[in-house]
């Protein structure tokens, strides 16, 4: 696959993949360890990114509660379109067409669900992620998500990519003070057992 750098080629294989509904990661409704975060925040005037959403059920879940400062990023316009579709109030101009990894900002929060498993996981690339994710939080801003807990395979075109804990430290914690990092105890059933469930607040 196409380097994270080739917008256009990473915009064509991903709207082929939503194109030809090749999104089996789609669980279709918000993820339960997410969900349980998002229910114990309290600000509404919080900033939050979601990269890679996809369809970003998370995404519609904060704003059915209040929150109005939720950014949905995606490289593909496809699923952009159909949030839109399903949450004609949600404001258009907080629906971003781009390239993570070229995108500015400033966040409170960002949340991780699927995005970091998606692209080919060479160190370059996941260490680029953990230095854009702190490039784009405020001071004291949090990462907080899911990450897929088996080992990566040989195929890297076989998504989604795991790894280990250990790695995924390596790459956040030199960042990032890390608030928890621990395998999911309320993950969805088909996903119990493979996930980590994690807490980062920017250094």
């Amino acid at each position: 696959m196409a380097n994270i750098n080739d917008t256009p080629a990473q915009k064509a294989y991903w709207s082929q993949r939503y194109a030809e509904a090749r999104t089996g990661w789609d669980i279709g409704s918000a993820s339960t360890p997410i969900k349980a975060y998002v229910d114990q925040l309290i600000d509404p005037q919080t900033r939050i990114l979601i990269p890679g959403a996809g369809n970003s059920y998370e995404a519609e879940y904060l704003f059915r509660r209040g929150f109005e400062r939720v950014h949905i990023l995606d490289i593909a316009r496809e699923p952009l379109a159909a949030f839109q579709q399903r949450v004609p109030d949600f404001p258009p101009d907080q629906l971003i067409e781009a390239n993570f990894f070229e995108h500015q900002g400033a966040y409170d929060l960002l949340i991780e669900q699927t995005f970091f498993c998606s692209f080919p996981p060479t160190p370059a690339n996941r260490q680029r992620y953990a230095e854009k994710v702190h490039e784009l939080l405020a001071p004291g801003g949090q990462l907080v998500g899911l990450w897929f807990d088996f080992p990566l395979r040989g195929d890297l075109e076989k998504r989604p990519f795991g790894g280990t804990r250990e790695e995924y430290l390596s790459y956040l914690a030199p960042h990032f003070d890390v608030q928890t990092f621990e395998r999911s105890y309320n993950s969805i059933p088909p996903r119990m057992g493979n996930e980590l469930f994690g807490i980062f607040r920017k250094r």
